[in-house]
């Protein structure tokens, strides 16, 4: 995944040094926050080269919640606009140099007691929602884009005689979910998988697939995805 590019020495050298001073300071305290955050909850493991914006995200951690963030993972200083939600017993794990993208729309990853979310190495989270009340899995440079969601669960009764349901949900390596679509419960996509804009994922889709419509289904074939980058 391309990060956002790093300024160059010359870059920096325009910046007026009291602005300079002034990032510091907010990226020390920030950098203080989440250490704090990591002494309260030491099932919380934060890699000390993950963005230190993460300290202006909204944390909500239960009880013997476990989450860990990799090398490099990037997100912007947006307070809040990044709503982390682990619950008892639950578990996250986000790869290294995943990008939590909050400059389009919030980025929320919800995980409720004794569930786990595990977004791959290289993900590129774009504004979507992630809600895991079993198993979500998304592989090595999955993209999720703007509005879209992704469940593994009816999330209420149906009625006084259907219960909830959960099943896990996965999405395979170099995949691109677009934007608005929703992927409901027990749906596996394949790898190097592209599904349209607005689409319903109720079924699981094979590999090298595009996808769309609804119930989304495959309409054409897509090549190798492992080159591009978003």
């Amino acid at each position: 995944m391309a990060a956002p590019p790093a300024a160059s020495s010359r870059d920096r050298s325009r910046v007026p040094m009291h602005v300079r001073l002034l990032l510091r300071a907010i990226q020390a305290r920030d950098r203080a926050r989440l250490g704090r955050l990591q002494r309260d909850h030491p099932g919380v493991r934060i890699d000390p080269r993950a963005s230190s914006n993460l300290a202006v995200a909204s944390w909500t951690l239960g009880p013997a919640a476990r989450v860990e963030i990799g090398a490099d993972v990037v997100t912007e200083r947006d307070p809040r606009r990044l709503r982390i939600a682990v619950g008892e017993g639950a578990e996250l794990v986000v790869g290294d140099r995943t990008w939590l993208r909050t400059e389009v729309e919030r980025v929320q990853i919800v995980v409720y007691p004794g569930a786990r979310i595990e977004i791959g190495p290289e993900g590129f989270m774009n504004g979507c929602l992630l809600s895991a009340k079993s198993t979500v899995r998304l592989g090595f440079r999955v993209w999720i884009g703007p509005g879209s969601r992704v469940y593994d669960s009816d999330q209420h009764d149906l009625d006084a005689d259907h219960p909830e349901s959960t099943e896990p949900v996965q999405i395979g390596d170099y995949s691109w979910v677009a934007s608005d679509v929703t992927v409901l419960k027990g749906v596996e996509i394949g790898g190097h998988c592209v599904v349209g804009t607005r689409s319903l994922v109720s079924r699981p889709i094979p590999p090298h697939s595009l996808a769309y419509g609804s119930p989304a289904a495959r309409r054409g074939p897509i090549g190798d995805r492992s080159s591009v980058l978003p």
